[in-house]
């Protein structure tokens, strides 16, 4: 019976002195209520049986949806917000004494901590401004503006994003119909724009074609000056010879002849000077 009671006594001892930690936790030693060991490796350790017990808080990263909130823009624009922040516990002995271990009222701290944020950001950027930098810009700016300022009670922000920034309702309309008419506005400042270089290229093409069509009239006009200017120059000379001029004559005559037997006309009259009437009739 003693051996048994001892041996119950000795397993009693034991498990009052095993500390299991595992790897998403940290697990806190306490002696009469003060922190004298901080386990953050997962395994098994030991603490004094009935002197020290542990506690546990989370070591994993930690997803906290902060609650919807109305901000103010710098072009005095309501907007409503919505986000959520990634965060975690860096130093557990600060965040059990500052915030009793609590991971509630760590909440309560980061929410307060990322409106402020929120709001000091988004009341220095206008609506459009905002709308724009919602590609992650807007997020590392609250981030940044966040800092170190929880570092105090043992927590570490590690990122805010914004699930959705959106206007009141009896808001959205009015600035649906002012992007709209902005867009129509910018498109048709495009469309003037085209116009006006589509119009500017026409004009100039029109310039160049004119240039280039009395260049080539001109042109035309000047090899057939010296066409005829060669032809007048060949019949001169052929008429200033005695063996070529009567041919040269004769051809014109035929010519002549031929143009006069246009429109049905078929009666050839022929004057006696005329080398045709010398040829045929021998004179």
């Amino acid at each position: 019976m003693i051996a048994g009671l001892a041996a119950a006594a000795a397993l009693v001892l034991l498990g009052s002195s095993l500390v299991v930690t595992y790897p998403n936790e940290y697990k806190l030693i306490r002696q009469f209520g003060e922190i004298v060991r901080v386990e953050e490796n997962p395994g098994v350790s030991l603490k004094v049986p009935f002197i020290q017990n542990s506690s546990s808080i989370p070591k994993a990263l930690q997803i906290y949806d902060i609650p919807q909130s109305d901000v103010i823009t710098k072009d005095k624009k309501s907007m409503i917000a919505d986000a959520f922040v990634l965060w975690k516990i860096s130093d557990p002995v600060l965040f059990t004494r500052h915030l009793n271990g609590q991971v509630a009222q760590a909440q309560s701290r980061i929410s307060a901590s990322v409106f402020s944020s929120l709001k000091s950001v988004i009341s220095n950027m206008d609506q459009a401004e905002i709308i724009e930098n919602r590609n992650g810009k807007l997020a590392q700016d609250i981030s940044n503006n966040i800092g170190n300022s929880l570092d105090g009670y043992g927590i570490k922000v590690l990122a805010v994003e914004t699930k959705s920034l959106d206007m009141p309702d009896d808001n959205k309309q009015s600035v649906y119909e002012r992007m709209i008419s902005e867009r129509n506005n910018i498109a048709a400042s495009y469309t003037a724009q085209g116009n006006s270089s589509a119009q500017k290229i026409k004009n100039d093409t029109t310039k160049e074609v004119s240039v280039m069509k009395s260049k080539a009239k001109a042109e035309a006009e000047k090899i057939k000056a010296e066409g005829e200017a060669q032809y007048m120059q060949i019949l001169s000379q052929a008429y200033n010879d005695e063996s070529k001029a009567d041919f040269y004559n004769f051809v014109r005559s035929l010519d002549a002849a031929k143009a006069s037997l246009k429109n049905g006309n078929n009666t050839l009259l022929l004057d006696k000077s005329s080398p045709i009437a010398q040829i045929f009739y021998g004179y």
